[in-house]
């Protein structure tokens, strides 16, 4: 089974776009001498992309995108969709065009390929520790300068969800806006007044004191900040659904689900990103 990929997918915006100009830019530089001396020009080829390990795939489109780059008329058939399982030996695309550009696209497209696929391999690991569980898991802002848009995108076909993309599209006031300001309630009262009342303003908490502060101030999301299991549970039980909470920091494999089952609504993970190792894909040419 074929699937097809629009190389106009949302998470193609105009920075990925460039992206993927400097990462090929970086390898080319003035040219491939190898392929250059090795391949007649006009020469056609064709390629199998091939999973080398059981992964999640993820980035098919982007991969894509590095090809056309460099051979505009190059065909590109996906045999798996991003999001779905691959056993190891899976041939996931197809390739058919000038041989030489499927040389030179051939390790930037992959570097692309197996960073984003190593997240959604990752991030699913996560999600099946929280199966039947009602929590919405979260990444963060943890994310490779210039790659967050993809890497975000990973942690979606990884089945988890998105925090906000950057720090134009949230209110989320940590320990150094409170520092800056003097406290919660000062913080959460010159937010309010300047945002639309359709915007939710979420408030860091390092302790239960900060908690009671944020309730007071009527915050609408609490971020229980490095809190041990004892203290979300206790801060769960302050709170009484008067705001949702989030847990952060401190959150890993092992501690995961008892964190779920404290009574919380989000747990975001930095490690769903800035931890994940990439995967095993290569490219053949037939």
């Amino acid at each position: 089974m074929t699937h097809s990929l629009s190389t106009h997918a949302p998470y193609l915006t105009p920075a990925v776009h460039r992206l993927i100009d400097m990462a090929l830019e970086e390898d080319i530089g003035s040219g491939d001498i190898t392929t250059g001396h090795l391949v007649a020009p006009g020469t056609m080829g064709r390629g199998e992309i091939v999973a080398k390990t059981d992964l999640v795939l993820a980035g098919m489109a982007v991969a894509r995108c590095v090809f056309e780059r460099l051979d505009a008329q190059l065909q590109f058939t996906a045999d798996a969709a991003d999001g779905t399982v691959v056993a190891a030996g899976s041939v996931v695309a197809r390739l058919s065009g000038r041989l030489d550009a499927l040389l030179m696209a051939e390790r930037t497209a992959l570097n692309f390929l197996q960073r984003l696929s190593g997240i959604a391999t990752h991030v699913r690991r996560y999600v099946q520790l929280l199966a039947d569980s009602r929590i919405r898991l979260v990444d963060t802002r943890k994310t490779t300068p210039g790659w967050r848009v993809l890497e975000k995108y990973a942690v979606r076909m990884g089945g988890a969800s998105n925090h906000r993309m950057g720090l134009f599209d949230g209110v989320l006031i940590k320990d150094n806006h409170i520092a800056a300001c003097g406290g919660i309630t000062v913080a959460v009262e010159a937010i309010r007044r300047q945002v639309s009342h359709l915007t939710r303003i979420e408030v860091e908490a390092a302790d239960q004191a900060q908690v009671r502060e944020a309730l007071d101030a009527k915050a609408d999301v609490i971020m229980l900040d490095n809190m041990d299991l004892a203290a979300v549970k206790q801060a769960v039980s302050l709170i009484g659904g008067r705001a949702l909470v989030e847990v952060s920091g401190g959150v890993t494999e092992a501690n995961l689900r008892a964190m779920a089952d404290a009574g919380v609504d989000l747990i975001s993970v930095g490690a769903l990103t800035h931890s994940a190792q990439a995967v095993d894909i290569s490219m053949d040419i037939q």
